[in-house]
């Protein structure tokens, strides 16, 4: 049986929510047959909606439909932005329109992850605003359970909601032990459920 795909799609301006994708990525990988597809968004601008940038040399590709429509399973990861997604994210979910029109992300297990520079700079309403797109494709949400030691132990991001990550202003910190077990963890917990499904085609949708 080919692998189960899950696709990693995330924006990151200065490489803090990249290395959280990076650390789910670790945590889909450990499932038996599942693969991690990573993507990201080119950044958009305010006089021309999209950059004109080409695709960079190293680190993820760019995201298309196509990508959306052959994975089995999603992880959705974004900057806070006043509480809400950074715009490149949301300039790119605009646009899928037509997988919603034809149910291609139906069924599919989707999780969430963010991190801001703030304690309380809206990390936990960037994850619920960030699932109700997903909440229209019609889509199985996915979140961390209290049984997931580190929710407990964490002093910077994490919440039962997805995974995150605190970088205070002015810091170079990286995320910090918890951050990367809940990450983890949550790439692993939506490959599972994937797989599951996949096993079991008649339970989508």
């Amino acid at each position: 049986m080919p692998a189960t795909k899950v696709l990693v799609l995330f924006y990151s301006r200065h490489g803090a929510t990249a290395e959280l994708a990076r650390q789910a990525c670790r945590g889909i990988e450990s499932v038996a047959g599942a693969e991690a597809v990573l993507r990201t968004v080119p950044p958009v601008s305010a006089e021309s909606e999209r950059s004109a940038r080409p695709v960079p040399d190293d680190g993820a590709p760019y995201a298309t439909l196509e990508d959306l429509r052959q994975c089995d399973a999603l992880l959705l990861g974004s900057p806070t932005r006043f509480g809400n997604m950074a715009a490149p994210l949301k300039y790119f979910i605009d646009s899928t329109a037509a997988l919603w029109a034809d149910g291609s992300m139906v069924g599919k297990p989707a999780g969430v992850f963010t991190g801001s520079s703030s304690l309380h700079g809206g990390q936990e309403s960037t994850l619920l605003t960030m699932m109700l797109p997903l909440l229209h494709h019609g889509m199985y949400l996915v979140g961390v359970p209290f049984t997931e030691r580190a929710l407990s132990e964490t002093r910077g991001g994490g919440s039962p909601y997805g995974a995150s990550h605190f970088t205070p202003q002015g810091s170079a910190a990286g995320l910090d032990d918890a951050e990367k077990t809940i990450a983890r963890a949550l790439g692993a917990r939506v490959a599972r459920l994937a797989a599951t499904i996949r096993e079991r085609p008649a339970s989508r949708g």
